[in-house]
C-alpha cells in the first residue's frame, strides 16, 4: 500500500497502479535518525517564509536530518513555470507541490516547502493526502503593513501601482491558518529565533533523535 492517501481523480485510467517498490516507507525511515514530515511554511509575500525555512533547513542539516527545502521561486523555474498567478494556477501550484512533498515524505526526509499558498482548502488538500503526523502548518505571521515595508522584491509597490494583479494581500486573498501547527511572528523575534521555534517543536513532539544542544 501507499505511505499516503490516493487522489481520486474522475479520469484516472484503471490501467494505472501503485508500484510496490522492494524498498518500504518504513525501511527509508528506519535508515534516518529522524521522522519524516513536511514542514509547511504559509504567509503573506515577504513575511519570511523563505528565509526562516531556509534557516530551519539548516539547523535540521546540521543535526543530521535527511533535508529538502522547496522554495516557491524556485520551484516555479522549473516544475510550475508554466503556471500563472490566477487563483486556478494557486491551486494548481499548491497541488503539485504537495505531491512532491509527498514523495520527499515518502523517502523518508524532513521537507520544508515556503509557498504563501493562501487558501485554506488547498493547504488543508495537502494534508489529507498525509497520516496526521506528517503535515506541519508554520504560520508565519507578518503584518501586511511590515511585509510592505520590506518588499525585498518590490512586488508590493507594483501592486499598489497596478502593475500586478491578482497579488496577495492586496487584490487577492489571504485566508489565515486557524489551528497551525506553529505560529511564527517575525516581526517579533529574529530568523534564528524563528527558527529555533520550529526546530523546538520538532523535538518537543518527538520528530528529532538528535539533542538540540549540537546546533
Amino acid at each position: 500500500m501507499s505511505p499516503y492517501k490516493a487522489v481520486e481523480t474522475e479520469d484516472k485510467s484503471s490501467d494505472v497502479v501503485w508500484h510496490q517498490a522492494s524498498v518500504s516507507h518504513n525501511d527509508r525511515v528506519k535508515a534516518h535518525d529522524h521522522r519524516p514530515a513536511v514542514l509547511w511554511f504559509t504567509g503573506l509575500s515577504g513575511s519570511g517564509k523563505s528565509t526562516v525555512a531556509n534557516a530551519v533547513d539548516k539547523m535540521l542539516h546540521d543535526l543530521g536530518c535527511k533535508t529538502y527545502l522547496l522554495d516557491g521561486d524556485n520551484v516555479r523555474h522549473g516544475l510550475n513555470g508554466d503556471l500563472g498567478f490566477s487563483d486556478s494556477d494557486r491551486v494548481e501550484n499548491i497541488r503539485r507541490i504537495g505531491e512532491v512533498s509527498k514523495l520527499f515524505v515518502d523517502a523518508g526526509l524532513l521537507v520544508s516547502t515556503a509557498f504563501i499558498s493562501p487558501f485554506a482548502a488547498d493547504r488543508e488538500m495537502v494534508r489529507s493526502q498525509l497520516t496526521a503526523e506528517q503535515f506541519i502548518e508554520v504560520f508565519i505571521d507578518t503584518p501586511i503593513e511590515v511585509c510592505e515595508q520590506r518588499d525585498p522584491k518590490g512586488l508590493y509597490k507594483k501592486a499598489r501601482a497596478g502593475e500586478i494583479k491578482n497579488f496577495t494581500g492586496i487584490d487577492s486573498a489571504y485566508e489565515l491558518p486557524s489551528q497551525p501547527e506553529v505560529h511564527v511572528k517575525t516581526a517579533e523575534q529574529s530568523v534564528e529565533a524563528c527558527a529555533m521555534q520550529v526546530v523546538q517543536y520538532l523535538q518537543d513532539k518527538g520528530y528529532l533523535k538528535a539533542a538540540l544542544s549540537s546546533i
